[in-house]
């Protein structure tokens, strides 16, 4: 839902005069294992990301990173929507900010089917955008994709592990199997209708109960639901001790976090892939977890999380 809604405030930002707002970044940070040299040293780079938890996290790494290696870093992070933040960059009103894979080939370039192998589907998305303009760097593991996740107690007491033990127990009890979505979930190919297509589950209309996000976390930890829809870096999976279904049939789609740039901008600037490559390999589910609570669960400033977890991980230093 984060990352696929809210489609037409994107549209009518994108199509106006571009970004108006945004603020220098000023962190006291040298090089660590990333940056060294200060290759970018006369850069002016505006940094983009959308709004929520992970996005805002995401685009104060990318910054952080970038001003280490010596850039001068305009903030325009926290854009409403999902094709704000990706026009601002395809337009050069922004230079850079971190994308899903699975987002852009399913949302902007406008394909029905992802792509399974999760390499091969960057490697798509990275041809197809190069008309447009974009240049996608390396992927990182971080994969925010769809998910069912149940309490401890239901774990332990009806033993699934994999999707397709909960497509086993919906047939041999079928009272068992309640599940907690979001409407858009309810409703998309890639989500619930797809997945019991896949799987072989048929649920009956009353063993689905749509809320909003939040509830759902809520009400799956409670047992409620004994199963609720969850996103996979979603940092209260951790902090509501939920276990998380495997998609053992490889159905969701990947939506690995990648470095999008302005393909203008990384001619000019090709050191940017350098300084930021490293930092993208050191992203996984597990430390997306674990700052997204940082944020969601403890409160956290999302750019502080970000400078701590870059400083504590050695890619920069402060002072």
């Amino acid at each position: 839902m984060r990352r696929r809604a809210c489609l037409v405030m994107g549209l009518l930002m994108a199509a106006g005069c571009g970004l108006t707002s945004g603020s220098p970044m000023a962190d006291d940070v040298r090089p660590g294992s990333v940056g060294r040299g200060e290759p970018l040293t006369g850069a002016r780079l505006t940094v983009t990301s959308k709004s929520f938890t992970e996005g805002l996290i995401l685009g104060a790494i990318m910054g952080i990173a970038l001003e280490a290696a010596g850039a001068e870093v305009l903030d325009r992070t926290g854009i409403q929507g999902s094709v704000g933040s990706r026009e601002a960059v395809r337009k050069g009103d922004a230079d850079a900010g971190y994308e899903y894979t699975g987002t852009a080939w399913i949302t902007y370039l406008g394909h029905s089917r992802p792509i399974t192998d999760p390499r091969e589907q960057w490697e798509a998305v990275r041809k197809a955008d190069a008309a447009n303009g974009l240049s996608w760097l390396r992927p990182s593991s971080l994969n925010n994709t769809y998910a069912l996740a149940m309490n401890r107690e239901n774990a332990k007491k009806y033993g699934t592990k994999t999707l397709s033990d909960v497509a086993r127990l919906a047939k041999s009890d079928p009272g068992a199997v309640r599940l907690c979505v979001e409407v858009e979930f309810a409703n998309r190919a890639d989500g619930l209708p797809g997945m019991q297509k896949a799987y072989g589950m048929t649920l009956p209309a009353r063993n689905v109960t749509q809320m909003d996000t939040g509830i759902i976390y809520t009400q799956a930890a409670k047992g409620s639901c004994t199963y609720g829809e969850v996103f996979t870096t979603d940092g209260r999976i951790k902090s509501m001790n939920l276990v998380v279904m495997g998609d053992d049939r490889k159905f969701f789609p990947h939506y690995n976090a990648a470095p999008m740039i302005n393909a203008k901008t990384l001619r000019e600037w090709p050191a940017i892939a350098d300084v930021l490559d490293p930092v993208t390999a050191r992203l996984s589910n597990a430390v997306a977890r674990d700052l997204n609570a940082k944020v969601d669960v403890e409160g956290e400033d999302p750019h502080q999380v970000a400078l701590d977890w870059m400083v504590e991980e050695g890619l920069v230093r402060e002072g």
